[in-house]
């Protein structure tokens, strides 16, 4: 007897702007935004994840604010201790978030050690929230 696993391993969302630009709709949840690019992408990772083909922690847009990632990353909701989703694991407690609008780039660091990012968690939500801000400058339609 054979067993094959097959293991997907992203660090970025799958869905692309092809995938976006598919869609004839935006979900009723994000008809009333204005910009309608967010709620494209709203709509095809919500597809995504519902489909199994997206994780959460790798989305590039928030489903709970309705926002693109970089705008929301620094609420509380954002933090996960069991994962280590912007969590200092020596020190017990949330790292902050810096997002640099004019160059494109975010920073977690702990307020109480000074600590950056350690682990892959980390990196991939710095990656993430860097590419939401570059989607949401950009002239549509957009390529990452």
């Amino acid at each position: 007897m054979t067993v094959t696993t097959e293991r997907v391993c992203w660090t970025t969302s799958p869905v692309e702007p092809d995938d976006v630009l598919r869609l004839d709709t935006v979900s009723p949840r994000y008809a009333d935004l204005a910009d309608q690019r967010l709620a494209l992408y709203l709509t095809a990772e919500d597809e995504a994840e519902d489909g199994r083909r997206l994780l959460p922690d790798l989305r590039l847009t928030c489903h709970t604010h309705r926002r693109w990632l970089h705008d929301c990353v620094s609420s509380p909701l954002h933090v996960n201790a069991w994962t280590r989703s912007r969590w200092c694991r020596p020190c017990e407690q949330e790292l902050e978030v810096a997002v640099d609008h004019v160059d494109g780039r975010v920073a977690v660091s702990c307020p109480g050690c000074g600590r950056g990012a350690e682990n892959v968690v980390d990196y991939v939500l710095i990656t993430n929230c860097e590419t939401s801000l570059r989607l949401a400058r950009s002239p549509w339609p957009v390529l990452p």
